[in-house]
């Protein structure tokens, strides 16, 4: 009897590092999810103080977080409804109030009213987003594609032309573009309009060699070319639904859409699903 306790005793001792890991792993996904926040909360900081520059790359941090939490959380088996709710709240902040105040300061305070009120429609849209998502991820649909612009995708637009521009404009004029900057993001992002996931590329099934040479360019041209690189992907991002949804029209024209190429669809996730509001 006494050396089954001992037994136990020291296999109760041997287990406590592993029972640690296993805490610190499922506290991790969190973790990135809080810094995510703080980016978003860091660039309305450094917004409301007029320093663009060092204000726009925060959403890209941002951005770079809530893609590693979810997958992070998927492939630790660390998923919770804790988690999805913390990561929609952190996207609020970081994709919907940090860039519609970012662009309020940088070229919409010309506009007066008019401007605090797009930033608001901006939020609203990012809001109403992430909650359409969060009722919609448990019907079935096409993995391939999100329903409507995801908002990590919509504030890299405005943060990427700060980024590129970061002397802000100042006159009415250039508040317009500034205006259209803001609303057609906000627009996309309640929309029905399908834009492309890349969640479900197999990289494993192509060549590593390749793969490889292709992340290794689109490092040196973001670190060589940045401002103008981080630009031409999120607008390019943007404009990728209408061109593929002209090329759909263009190929069945006169035709029915065929079945695996729905005009609408919802999106389906494991309860952690970053960078996908």
């Amino acid at each position: 009897m006494k050396e089954d306790g001992a037994l136990r005793f020291l296999r109760g001792r041997k287990d406590l590092p592993r029972r640690r890991f296993q805490r610190g792993v499922y506290l991790l996904p969190s973790l990135l999810t809080m810094g995510n926040m703080f980016c978003g909360y860091a660039c309305i900081v450094y917004g409301t103080r007029g320093e663009f520059e060092a204000a726009a790359p925060f959403i890209g941090f941002a951005l770079v977080l809530d893609m590693l939490d979810g997958r992070i959380a998927r492939m630790t088996g660390s998923e919770s409804a804790f988690g999805l709710q913390f990561d929609s709240l952190a996207d609020i902040v970081s994709f919907g109030v940090a860039p519609a105040i970012l662009s309020l300061e940088w070229g919409l305070q010309p506009l007066g009213r008019l401007g605090w009120a797009v930033g608001f429609m901006f939020v609203a849209a990012a809001a109403m987003r992430l909650a359409r998502f969060n009722i919609q991820s448990a019907a079935g649909a096409d993995k391939r594609y999100f329903v409507g612009m995801p908002s990590p995708a919509a504030a890299a637009v405005p943060a990427a032309t700060v980024y590129a521009y970061p002397w802000g404009l100042h006159d009415y004029r250039g508040a317009l573009l500034v205006l259209v900057m803001v609303l057609v993001p906000a627009v996309l992002m309640v929309s029905t309009v399908r834009f492309r996931s890349f969640k479900t590329i197999d990289l494993q099934s192509r060549r590593p060699y390749t793969v490889l040479i292709f992340i290794a360019a689109a490092i040196v041209l973001v670190a060589t070319h940045p401002r103008f690189v981080l630009v031409a992907i999120a607008y390019t991002y943007l404009a990728s639904a209408f061109i593929g949804l002209a090329i759909t029209r263009f190929r069945h024209r006169g035709g029915g859409v065929p079945s695996d190429a729905p005009l609408a669809s919802v999106e389906v996730e494991p309860p952690r699903g970053s960078a996908t509001g």
